[in-house]
C-alpha cells in the first residue's frame, strides 16, 4: 500500500497549487512509489492519482463520510497486482468492518472484442485489448477473499466496483453485457449519484481506522500450494477417515435406528444393551426404510462406510451395495489389501460378500441381511435383468429396488437426485419412497445439507446446478467465495499442462470429458487416442474388462497416479474426487439463448442408442456433467469444445489460467489468472 488517509485528510490534498501540474496528493504518491517500489511511477498511475482518486474522495465528502479511511494502491497477496483503492469503515446497519474495493478507469469509450467477451478495447489507441474492468475488480476481490481470512468471516464484508468516471453509459454500453456481482459493479459518469448511494449504504459516518487496521494487520494465508492442500484432502476420496460433521450424520442415523428398533423388528442387540427387555421388538410393525439425500461431497459415502464400520464393531455384518463398478471394486481392493499371508482367499470372499452390486439380490431370502447400505442409490435400475442373467431368473417387471428392500431388515439408501446417468437408472428419493410405501414400509427421508468437497463451498454446488438448469433459477455468474477455485482454460493443451503441474506438485489431478468420442478397445496392449480436439489427442481410461500395461485398471483411475495420463469418463469418475478437476465439455452440451441445451447426436454413449426418449437423454447428459463438474476438492478448470459455449463460460466464470509473475520467481502456470487469456491479448482485426 502506498498511502492511507481519511477522506478528510485527502480532501485537503486534492486542492490544486499554483504553478504545479500535479495535486499535492499526486506528488506525495509519486514519492511514496519511488520509496516503496524503487522506481518511477508510470504515466497511467500518475494520471489516475491526479484525476481519478479525487472523484472518489469528493463523493465520500459529499456523503458526509469524512472519517472513512482510504487505502491507495493496495497490494494483493503474493502477486504484483494492486487494487486502486480500498475504502475502509463501519457498516451503517451492523457496525461491523466494511470494505469497498474500487478500480478506477479514465476511459471515455469502450468496445468488447467479438471473439472474447472479457477482452475490451478501452480506446487508448494502442491496439491492445484489456481485461474487462468489471472482471478485473471481481478477480481482485477473489484474491482478497482467498488470502485474507478477515474478509471471509462475513461474505458481505467486501464489495467491489469499477468506476469509469469520464464515460457516459452510451459510450461504454457494451461493457454492461458482463454479469455484475457484489464483487463487481460498473458505474459511469452518468451513475455518480448511484455510486454515492453505494457509499452511504456501505459506510457509517464514523472512523474507519479500526477496519483499516484490521485489514492491514490481518493474517494472510500462505500462497495456496497444492502439496499443502493434498495433505488436507476431503475424507471421501481417501475412504475411511471422517470429519466431525460426518460423525454427526452417522450419530443421527444410529439414533434413529435405536429409537425405531421396535418397529423394524431389528432385535439383534445392536442398539440396546444385552440385558434390556426387548419385548417391544417382537411387536409386528412395518419395515422402516431410510433415505439419505445429499449433493456432491455431502458425505454420503463417508456416512455409508462409517455406518458399516460402526455396525461391525457391534458384531453385526452390514452389506454395502452400489451400482458403480469403480466404487465397489475399489472397496474390495482396499479390504483385500489388508490380508495377511495365507488369508488372501478368505479376505476376497469376505470382500465380495460385504461389497456388492444392486443386481446381486435377486435370489436373496427376505430379511436375511441385518443392514443393507445402498450407496450411490441414484444408480438403482428399473430391474436387475441383464444380458448374462439366466432366463429363469429374468423378471423385467420386478423393480430392482424391491429386491433390495426385501433382502434386508434395515435398508438404507444414500443418493443424489441429480446423479443418475443412464436411461434405466431411476434412483431418486421420490421414486424409492413411493416404491417402499407401496410395499407397506415406513420411510424416513433425511437431507445431508453440508459439503466436504469444493473447499466446503455450498455456493459452488448451487452454482453448478443453476448452470446446468438443475436448480430453480437460470445460470448466474460465479461469485468467488474464497473456498473453491473455478477457472477457464483456453485450450485442452493449456488445461492438461495445468493439471499435470498440479500432479507433479503432489496433488491428485485428473481430466474428465463428456462422452462425445468413441471408446475403443486397446490396440495391441496400447490405449487408443480416442479423445481428439483439433491437434490434441488423448486416450480414455482403460475399459473395465481390459488390462493395459502402465495404465491403472478402470476402478483405480482416480486413485492411481498413472490416471493423469488418461481422460476419465463419468462412469469412472462418479463417486470419487481429486484435488484439481479438469472438465472438457463436449459438443453434446451447448449454451444457447441463456441456458444449456443437449445435442444427443454428439454423444457416443451406447446407453443412448435405440428408442430412448429425448427428455431422458437430456436428463442423463445434464446429470453426467453435474457429476464431472463436482469432483474437485480444491479447484475446477473447464473448457468447452463449442466456441459459443466457451465464450459464455468466460462471461460466467471470473477465473482464467495464465502465466502469473511472482516477485523473484520464474513465471508459472497458475489458476490465479493473467490479465487476459493468451489467445485474446491482441485485438483481432
Amino acid at each position: 500500500m502506498l498511502l492511507q488517509l481519511s477522506a478528510a485528510e485527502l480532501g485537503r490534498r486534492i486542492v490544486g497549487q499554483a504553478g504545479s501540474t500535479h495535486l499535492p496528493l499526486t506528488e506525495q504518491l509519486i514519492q511514496e512509489h519511488s520509496r516503496i517500489k524503487g522506481g518511477a511511477a508510470g504515466q497511467g498511475d500518475v494520471a489516475s492519482w491526479n484525476n481519478s482518486v479525487p472523484v472518489v474522495v469528493r463523493a465520500l465528502l459529499d456523503c458526509g463520510l469524512d472519517d472513512v479511511e482510504v487505502q491507495i494502491e493496495v497490494d494483493l497477496p503474493h502477486t504484483n497486482s494492486a487494487v486502486d483503492l480500498v475504502l475502509c469503515g463501519q457498516h451503517p446497519g451492523t457496525g461491523t468492518d466494511s470494505y469497498l474495493a474500487v478500480e478506477l478507469k479514465q476511459v471515455r469509450h469502450a468496445t468488447v472484442d467479438p471473439l472474447c467477451p472479457i477482452a475490451v478495447d478501452l480506446g487508448f489507441g494502442d491496439g491492445k485489448n484489456k481485461l474487462h474492468p468489471v472482471r478485473q475488480v471481481q478477480r481482485y476481490c477473489e484474491y482478497m477473499l482467498r488470502y485474507l481470512p478477515h474478509l471471509r468471516e462475513d461474505e458481505d464484508r467486501l464489495m467491489g466496483v469499477a468506476l469509469l468516471h469520464n464515460a457516459h453509459d452510451a459510450d461504454v454500453e457494451a461493457l454492461f453485457g458482463l454479469p455484475e456481482t457484489d464483487h463487481g459493479f460498473l458505474y459511469t459518469l452518468d451513475d455518480l449519484h448511484r455510486f454515492r448511494r453505494v457509499l452511504a449504504s456501505r459506510f457509517a459516518a464514523t472512523s474507519g481506522k479500526r477496519a483499516a487496521c484490521a485489514l492491514t494487520q490481518a493474517r494472510q494465508d500462505p500462497l495456496l500450494k497444492v502439496t499443502d492442500v493434498a495433505r488436507q484432502r476431503s475424507v471421501i476420496g481417501g475412504g475411511l477417515t471422517l470429519l466431525d460433521e460426518q460423525y454427526v450424520a452417522v450419530d443421527r442415523i444410529t439414533r434413529h435406528l435405536e429409537k425405531t428398533a421396535r418397529f423394524t423388528g431389528f432385535d439383534v442387540g445392536l442398539f440396546h444393551d444385552a440385558g434390556t427387555d426387548h419385548s417391544l421388538a417382537s411387536e409386528p410393525g412395518a419395515k422402516r426404510v431410510y433415505i439419505l439425500r445429499g449433493g456432491p461431497g455431502s458425505g454420503k459415502s463417508a456416512v455409508a462406510l462409517e455406518l458399516q464400520r460402526t455396525l461391525g464393531l457391534k458384531g453385526r455384518e452390514a452389506v454395502l451395495a452400489s451400482g458403480s463398478h469403480a466404487y465397489t471394486e475399489t472397496l474390495r481392493d482396499i479390504m483385500l489389501g489388508t490380508a495377511r499371508r495365507g488369508q488372501t482367499a478368505e479376505k476376497r470372499r469376505a470382500a465380495n460378500r460385504l461389497y456388492r452390486y444392486f443386481n446381486s439380490f435377486s435370489e436373496t431370502p427376505p430379511d436375511s441381511l441385518d443392514v443393507l447400505i445402498c450407496d450411490e442409490a441414484h444408480r438403482i435400475r428399473r430391474s436387475s435383468s441383464h444380458r448374462w442373467m439366466p432366463k429363469s431368473l429374468r423378471d423385467d417387471d420386478r423393480p430392482q429396488a424391491t429386491e433390495v428392500i426385501k433382502a434386508a431388515k434395515v435398508p438404507i439408501f444414500l443418493l443424489d437426485d441429480h446423479q443418475s446417468i443412464r436411461p434405466d437408472e431411476v434412483g431418486t428419493a421420490t421414486y424409492l419412497k413411493e416404491l417402499a410405501m407401496g410395499m407397506g414400509c415406513e420411510v424416513e427421508v433425511t437431507d445431508l445439507e453440508g459439503t466436504f468437497r469444493a473447499g466446503g463451498s455450498k455456493r459452488y454446488q448451487d452454482w453448478v446446478q443453476q448452470l446446468l438448469g438443475l436448480g430453480a433459477s437460470d445460470p448466474v455468474a460465479w461469485r468467488p467465495d474464497g473456498r473453491m477455485a473455478l477457472t477457464v482454460a483456453d485450450s485442452p493443451e493449456q488445461m492438461e499442462r495445468f493439471i499435470r503441474e498440479r500432479h507433479v506438485e503432489g496433488a491428485t489431478a485428473r481430466i474428465t470429458a463428456g462422452f462425445c468420442w468413441p471408446w475403443s478397445n486397446p490396440d495391441g496392449g496400447r490405449l487408443v487416442d480416442d479423445v481428439q480436439i483439433r491437434d490434441w489427442r488423448r486416450p480414455w481410461n482403460v475399459k473395465p474388462e481390459h488390462d493395459v500395461p502402465d495404465a491403472p485398471r478402470s476402478h483405480l483411475w482416480s486413485t492411481d497416479g498413472r490416471g493423469v495420463d488418461q481422460i476419465g469418463c463419468v462412469y469412472t469418475a462418479q463417486t470419487f474426487e481429486y484435488d484439481w478437476n479438469g472438465v472438457v465439455i463436449g459438443p453434446d452440451l451447448l449454451f444457447r439463448d441463456g441456458k444449456f441445451t443437449v445435442d444427443r447426436s454428439a454423444s457416443c454413449d451406447p446407453a443412448f442408442r435405440g428408442a430412448i426418449d429425448d427428455a431422458v437423454v437430456t436428463r442423463c447428459i445434464l446429470n453426467a456433467y453435474h457429476v464431472l463438474l463436482t469432483r474437485g476438492v480444491v479447484g475446477t478448470v473447464v473448457y468447452a469444445v463449442d466456441p459459443a459455449t466457451h465464450n459464455e463460460l468466460r462471461k460466467l466464470i471470473t477465473g482464467t489460467i495464465g502465466m502469473q509473475h511472482y516477485d523473484g520467481a520464474q513465471p508459472r502456470l497458475t489458476a490465479e489468472g493473467s490479465q487476459l487469456p493468451p489467445a485474446h491479448r491482441r485485438r483481432h482485426r
